[in-house]
């Protein structure tokens, strides 16, 4: 290492590990700074994930005011807080400008690129980063480093060695492996002591013990309109109206994503007792009175539909529940529909999640977001313990922390004698 009080003329290399949304803002930030930085990459290109993210439209960010948009980090509120600050969403959308990319704010405050896609962000990217001299290499996967402190890489060509002056890791959650993400680097950081919390999954759907009746006939059809209450181990009410999917294998969807983080631990003691309210926009009175009136020579089914406006999977619910003694009662239908319970076993395989929590935990790291015991080494994106729902909460999260450990080695470097641009 150079001495401290001798700045050396040669530019600082600095290695990103992980080609995501993070890694790359890292490496941005340093480039600009006149850095080398090399970023491997294990997959054959990167931004795989942000891809897939962006098939159904890129979701950037949120233009929710500032106090409500950090609420949505819960538990990692305050350590994400000054990160996202300096690059909210307004700088995000900047940002995306200046590579060419227009953004607009849904009728429902997501912010998207103009054309939806990710694809032509990434490709403004990555070729600003190639004007930057930023060295990919991709088709390298991190194992860990060896007794001499390099970092080693599994490539095609067999086991290689690097020397970098600081590392930044970038190495995403535990989903989506066939992307890239499998958390498989928790196992080399562990090795160095570093205090990791168990990742789990989140934004993901739950398992539910459908009949094969139900399950065979509803499987892939859409719960709209509904509203979703369960108390947690702590006797606290959540409560969320929105939409969701029926699987074969329970539910998901965004209703359930937005409430999958206490659903989740609240599962950690057990099995956990839902209620969906399937008609949210009619009182237990209203459909009570509806129900009760002489059905005449109609089917149970067209009298459902006549009266409470009942039919496809929301009946097939009522049916899963009620046994058909219990469907002569209108009164036990009205309650029914209004509080339908449930019960949710467990979550779907960390795999098939969204995004995932846990990760590098906080009081391990400065606010530089480097390793305190490792000092060089910085840690960024979701490989860090927090957590957060879909709406553009997650990719800002990952851009102001790969910004942020970018600047957090371009101050270290200087501390130790480096030159860069500030």
């Amino acid at each position: 290492m150079p001495d401290p009080q001798a700045p050396t003329e040669a530019p600082p290399r600095v290695a990103v590990i992980g080609g995501g949304p993070a890694g790359l803002m890292a490496a941005e930030v340093l480039s600009l700074a006149g850095v080398a930085v090399d970023v491997f990459e294990r997959m054959p290109t990167p931004g795989r994930k942000l891809l897939m993210a962006g098939r159904g439209g890129l979701n950037i960010t949120h233009a929710e005011p500032a106090p409500a948009f950090l609420d949505r980090y819960s538990a990692g509120r305050d350590a994400l807080a000054p990160l996202i600050e300096r690059f909210d969403a307004t700088a995000i959308r900047n940002w995306a400008a200046g590579l060419g990319i227009d953004t607009f704010v849904g009728s429902s405050g997501k912010v998207f690129p103009v054309g939806m896609k990710a694809a032509p962000l990434l490709r403004a990217w990555l070729q600003r980063l190639r004007g930057a001299n930023v060295q990919l290499y991709t088709r390298h996967r991190w194992t860990g480093w060896d007794d001499n402190g390099q970092l080693l890489f599994d490539t095609p060509s067999g086991t290689i060695a690097h020397r970098a002056d600081a590392t930044i890791l970038a190495l995403g959650g535990g989903s989506w492996a066939r992307l890239g993400s499998d958390g498989q680097w928790t196992g080399a950081l562990t090795h160095r002591g570093i205090d990791i919390a168990p990742l789990a999954p989140s934004n993901c759907g739950f398992e539910l013990d459908w009949s094969a009746h139900f399950r065979e006939r509803f499987a892939g059809a859409p719960l709209k309109t509904v509203s979703l209450r369960f108390t947690d181990a702590a006797g606290q009410t959540h409560e969320r109206h929105g939409e969701c999917l029926v699987t074969a294998a329970g539910l998901q969807g965004p209703l359930i994503y937005a409430l999958s983080a206490p659903l989740r631990d609240t599962l950690a003691n057990g099995p956990v007792n839902i209620t969906l309210d399937l008609l949210p926009d009619r009182s237990e009175t209203q459909l009570c009175t509806a129900l009760a009136a002489p059905r005449g020579r109609r089917s149970l089914s067209n009298h459902l539909q006549r009266s409470a406006g009942l039919k496809g999977v929301k009946a097939g619910l009522l049916r899963e529940v009620l046994s058909a003694d219990q469907l002569d009662d209108p009164a036990r239908i009205a309650a029914t529909l209004k509080a339908l319970p449930l019960r949710v076993l467990r979550t779907r395989p960390i795999d098939e999640a969204i995004s995932t929590a846990g990760g590098v935990r906080f009081a391990g790291l400065d606010d530089t977001l480097m390793l305190i015991r490792h000092p060089g080494i910085f840690c960024a994106g979701e490989m860090l313990d927090w957590d957060a729902p879909t709406g553009g909460y997650l990719l800002t999260a990952c851009l102001a922390t790969g910004r942020a450990a970018g600047a957090g080695v371009q101050h270290w470097l200087e501390t130790k004698g480096f030159v860069t641009r500030s």
